[in-house]
């Protein structure tokens, strides 16, 4: 359940994307155009954002991070538990959530937000 919205655009990508006439998954261009290029774009989102406070966080912490934001986008996006949009809602409220914390590490004078 956890690797969900990491498989289907794996498959994508080993398969290629039905009806893209063999567009490869690199060639798409974010936010997407259809429901499985929108999820590797979020997906791809989230392993930036993932990848930056992982620099950020002890490996313990981290765990407990993305077992938490795991367990809170899910319950969040339950009633679309069974929709095809259901793994890019989860994977971009993981992303969201994600970066809210890494602009906490930002400088005290802008609490993290850099309009402010």
């Amino acid at each position: 359940m956890l690797l969900l919205p990491f498989l289907l655009p794996l498959a994508a990508l080993l398969f290629g994307l039905p009806g893209a006439r063999g567009q490869q998954l690199e060639a798409i261009r974010c936010p997407g155009e259809n429901t499985m290029e929108m999820r590797h774009c979020a997906g791809l989102s989230w392993e930036e954002s993932d990848a930056a406070l992982q620099r950020r966080l002890p490996v313990t912490l981290m765990k407990q991070w993305r077992q938490s934001t795991r367990a809170v986008c899910a319950h969040a996006y339950a009633p679309f538990r069974e929709g095809s949009i259901h793994p890019q809602l989860v994977v971009g409220c993981e992303d969201h959530l994600t970066r809210a914390l890494l602009r906490e590490f930002a400088p005290v004078n802008n609490h993290g937000d850099p309009e402010r």
